[in-house]
């Protein structure tokens, strides 16, 4: 990837990490951390360069959305968080990081930082805790699209890639739709000039891909995420 390793969008030089850690102090969630983390329903902070939509609008590069979180995930309060999950190595081994991160106790100043610099954005469509997506309720992944539609109008990012073709089709009741770039207007109300693609799903429940498979796919959504003209 020929811009991975440099900046992807400028950063103020006084520019920290604001989401919160893990409030569980770098240690891995237990039992006990997971069934308080389902039962209290708790949510993982949104990664963006700034807390707001409003305030990260236009420093958005690519924004990844996921399905909902696993009860790991909003324990330590970092994305894709689980042990397994095959996120974070195809991250790297797409060239987006430049190494694996270790999400499983919670994203590190320096990960924020790195995620910030290039424009990486995350968020889910259903922010309530969950072992496995297909427990979401239809009416939850529907209005999980509305919302991502309106924010989508105020972030601005340039490309905008779904983690999850099932969770998608649900989401915006279109159910024959593909994974990969997604035709322009199919969506009713989506902004002109954002490109929304369809990316596998991570989980390592997900059989039929690999690390690489999915390493291809975020080199591609990263490419179609560059700017028209490059400096």
């Amino acid at each position: 990837m020929s811009d991975s390793g440099s900046e992807a969008v400028a950063l103020p030089a006084d520019w920290s990490p604001w989401r919160a850690p893990s409030p569980l102090d770098g240690r891995p969630p237990s039992p006990a951390d997971l069934a308080h983390a389902t039962a209290a329903r708790l949510r993982r902070d949104d990664v963006l360069p700034y807390p707001t939509d409003a305030e990260s609008a236009g420093r958005v590069r690519l924004l990844m959305v996921g399905i909902n979180p696993s009860p790991w995930t909003v324990a330590v309060n970092a994305p894709f968080a689980r042990p397994g999950n095959r996120f974070w190595p195809s991250l790297a081994a797409a060239g987006l990081a430049d190494e694996v991160v270790d999400a499983s106790r919670g994203l590190s100043p320096s990960d924020e930082r790195m995620l910030a610099a290039r424009g990486i954005g995350m968020t889910n469509l259903v922010a309530r805790p969950t072992a496995r997506a297909d427990e979401l309720e239809t009416h939850e992944l529907r209005a999980g699209g509305r919302r991502l539609l309106d924010r989508v109008h105020v972030l601005r990012p340039r490309l905008v890639a779904v983690v999850g073709v099932t969770a998608f089709r649900t989401a915006f009741a279109v159910p024959r739709a593909r994974m990969g770039a997604q035709e322009a207007g199919a969506l009713s109300g989506w902004p002109t000039g954002i490109p929304l693609w369809v990316v596998p799903n991570p989980s390592g429940l997900n059989a039929h891909e690999t690390v690489e498979s999915l390493a291809e796919w975020w080199r591609k959504v990263w490419a179609a995420s560059a700017p028209s003209s490059a400096p």
